[in-house]
């Protein structure tokens, strides 16, 4: 498989519903809640690219151009930006979906990066 053919591969997709249990006094997703979807979305897609042991070793600018309410859906969008010998770049965007009307529109987008690992938690080779 070529690169990318791996990077389509990987490409990830989570919906979550917004309940009030993650929202904050606005009726808005907490934006901290938002970061840690990102975060995991971005692990999945990294690991699902190179298949070993990744971290996250930092989350690069991270733009909120949207408030995301409570009683939508949210669809999480990683995929693979930029690949090092050791470590990669998976963008991350936040899509808000109306839950009975089909407006949709992007709230959230960043990147975030990770190193791949050996099992003494040195950084090895991704490709």
């Amino acid at each position: 498989m070529n690169l990318e053919e791996r990077i389509q591969q990987s490409e990830t997709h989570i919906f979550k519903a917004v309940f009030p249990n993650t929202t904050n006094h606005y009726g808005t997703l907490f934006g901290g809640t938002a970061m840690q979807l990102m975060d995991e979305v971005a692990f999945i897609t990294a690991t699902r690219f190179c298949r070993q042991r990744v971290v996250t070793v930092s989350s690069d600018r991270i733009d909120f151009t949207q408030p995301i309410p409570e009683g939508t859906f949210v669809e999480l969008v990683g995929r693979v930006s930029s690949i090092g010998n050791t470590s990669l770049k998976v963008h991350v965007e936040i899509y808000i979906e109306e839950m009975y009307d089909d407006k949709r529109e992007k709230a959230v987008s960043g990147v975030f990066t990770f190193v791949a690992i050996d099992q003494n938690k040195k950084p090895i080779s991704i490709v």
